[in-house]
């Protein structure tokens, strides 16, 4: 069985976004809460959201990538 290295590769890259994606997500919305009183609460807090869900579709289509490059044969 082979490897596609250029679906793996792809899946990787994915990996690769996903990664700051789960740090800066909740240091986003960790900010937005600790500042309730300024008027951009709620737009830092609906980015914050954004970016942990980017993050959990990228690891999503990063894993799925990885493993269609894994365990596809090639016809």
């Amino acid at each position: 069985m082979a490897t596609n290295k250029k679906i793996l590769v792809k899946g990787i890259t994915y990996l690769g976004w996903a990664l700051p994606m789960f740090f800066l997500g909740p240091v986003v919305i960790h900010s937005s809460f600790k500042n309730q009183g300024h008027p951009f609460f709620i737009p830092v807090l609906g980015l914050g959201i954004i970016t942990c869900i980017g993050a959990m579709i990228l690891m999503f289509l990063g894993l799925k990538t990885i493993m269609k490059s894994l365990f596809e044969n090639e016809k």
